[in-house]
């Protein structure tokens, strides 16, 4: 079955809409059909993806909010959160100054030789990397993108199976680990796993009854953005960006190593140490993170405030209610009015990740020098940190939407994600749970194939550097991270709008039963309590 798009359907103007009657006085009238709102094209009707629930009419509302209601769009011209604005400048001007540096020292000891796979690829030094490496981390970065189109595609034909495999492999995982830490006595660890395999495991059914709906709201998504081209010129953009910027993170490590490592040559004119060492990298790694952070979310606010919020409230650009150029529109705001609030949110999340990073140093350190329960102790504790990172990225993203809409300062948003989802309860979150979790692991598949591709990669060209075998456990490290990270900058494309979706259904729900009328159905049947407003206060 296939969509039969209606060019004759025009939905009314939202001004002339405030002078119709009521909503609920309007209910004799039958829902269009989802492919004349979002014009989808021929892709499978929404109807077949999961049971068949009993259509029963929405609840009543006596109003339809107009799209620029409580500064939607056209937020005030406000510089907001000034001061984290100007940190995060400040952090990546002395990243850039540090890099350059160490990159021109490392350019001038030979730094640079090597080739693709060529004879040239023994040539330089044979104590670094070379550029050898560069030619392999970009043939890597470009593996990951065609890798990543292709999972997204795979996921649209096949999304509720997807959803149950990697619901399966994410249970899986978990008792794995679990198990192979208790044949190794490694026991701080296992006695963590086994709450978080219980936990998994326990949920398991609860998980498995959502993934009609979730698989229904990862469609819509998809389908809208085949009709956005900006979503995925904005995804592109920021994979790009993630994927200069990883590579550039990792050739300044490596040159601050070369250059600051104690025994180089260049030690002669510059004070070397290994305390240096140390803290440089510490610094590179905070600042690549959190600018990581930015990157992404920017993306994330250009696509929440464009083409997905745009879609939710005005509807499809062939009816003329979308104002033009939404996406530029809303990058504008992200990347200038908002950014320092963005900022804020980020940086929250790099301290915790490197906070967990610390305390991962310090359980290795207990286990190698025999110290059982300072390793316990560390590992419950990186644990706690890990989780209250997710929990915060996770509430981040909402609380960038509502940024990208309205224009909030952080804490503002902040204040306003809290109340929705106190309203939404945990169960309503589960689904969004599935769509990042769907995504997450095809990320994880794709980082493990760019390693495997760089390990060949390694072997076919031996480049004399890697002589010893010393660089391959690095080489296949950044790889997998560059793969890992290109997939997740797209998936978070398509989570931005199931998490837009679902902050619209919270402030203006009769607008989806326009939009989606299956998906409002299907929402309606298993959570009667989403499809009511939430009151602003």
């Amino acid at each position: 079955m296939s969509y039969q798009y209606k060019p004759d359907y025009q939905q009314p103007p939202y001004q002339q809409q405030y002078q119709q009657p009521p909503y609920h006085q309007q209910q004799q009238q039958p829902y269009p059909p989802y492919a004349a709102a979002p014009h989808p094209g021929p892709t499978p009707a929404y109807a077949n993806s999961g049971p068949q629930w009993q259509q029963s009419p929405p609840q009543e509302y006596n109003d339809v909010k107009s799209p620029y209601e409580g500064d939607r769009f056209k937020p005030k011209k406000k510089l907001n959160d000034p001061i984290f604005l100007a940190l995060f400048v400040l952090q990546f001007i002395g990243f850039v100054v540090l890099s350059g540096i160490a990159l021109a020292s490392y350019a001038s000891t030979g730094g640079r030789g090597g080739g693709l796979g060529k004879p040239g690829a023994k040539t330089g030094a044979t104590v670094t990397l070379n550029a050898a490496t560069v030619y392999l981390l970009l043939l890597v970065t470009a593996a990951a993108f065609l890798l990543s189109t292709a999972f997204l595609m795979l996921t649209r034909a096949f999304t509720k199976m997807i959803m149950h495999i990697t619901l399966i492999l994410s249970i899986a995982l978990n008792v794995g680990i679990c198990a192979y830490y208790w044949i190794t006595r490694y026991y701080s660890g296992a006695i963590v796993f086994t709450i978080i395999a219980l936990l998994s495991v326990l949920s398991y059914w609860g998980y498995r009854s959502r993934i009609p709906l979730a698989s229904l709201f990862l469609q819509v998504v998809m389908d809208v953005s085949k009709h956005h081209k900006s979503v995925y010129v904005v995804a592109f953009v920021a994979l790009g960006l993630q994927s200069a910027l990883a590579v550039w993170y990792t050739f300044t490590v490596i040159a601050t190593y070369s250059k600051w490592t104690p025994g180089n040559p260049s030690c002669a004119t510059s004070g070397c140490s290994s305390g240096k060492v140390s803290g440089l990298i510490f610094y590179e790694t905070f600042s690549f993170l959190w600018t990581s952070q930015v990157i992404g979310n920017v993306a994330l606010a250009t696509l929440a405030g464009g083409p997905y919020g745009a879609w939710y409230y005005f509807g499809p650009r062939h009816q003329g209610e979308m104002p033009k150029n939404p996406t530029l529109t809303a990058f504008g705001r992200a990347s200038t009015l908002s950014l320092g609030s963005i900022a804020f949110g980020s940086l929250i999340v790099t301290l915790l990740e490197l906070l967990r990073l610390v305390l991962n140093m310090v359980q290795n350190n207990a286990n190698a020098e025999g110290h059982p329960v300072e390793a316990i102790l560390a590992c419950c504790a990186a644990c706690f940190v890990g989780i209250i990172e997710s929990m915060v990225e996770y509430f981040n993203r909402y609380a960038y939407i509502e940024i990208a809409l309205y224009g909030k300062p952080y804490i503002g948003a902040a204040k306003d994600t809290w109340r929705l989802f106190k309203d939404r309860g945990i169960d309503a979150l589960v689904n969004d749970s599935l769509v990042g979790m769907t995504l997450t692991w095809g990320a994880y598949a794709i980082g493990l194939m760019s390693s495997l591709f760089a390990y060949l990669y390694l072997r076919i060209t031996n480049p004399a550097y890697n002589a010893a075998g010393q660089y391959t456990a690095p080489v296949i490290l950044f790889a997998f991270l560059i793969g890992l990270q290109c997939s997740l900058t797209l998936s978070s494309a398509i989570e931005a709008g199931v998490s837009t979706i679902f902050v619209g259904l919270g402030e203006d729900p009769q607008v989806l039963a326009i939009r989606a009328p299956e998906l409002y159905r299907m929402i309606a049947e298993v959570y009667p309590e989403a499809t009511r407003p939430i009151s602003r206060v």
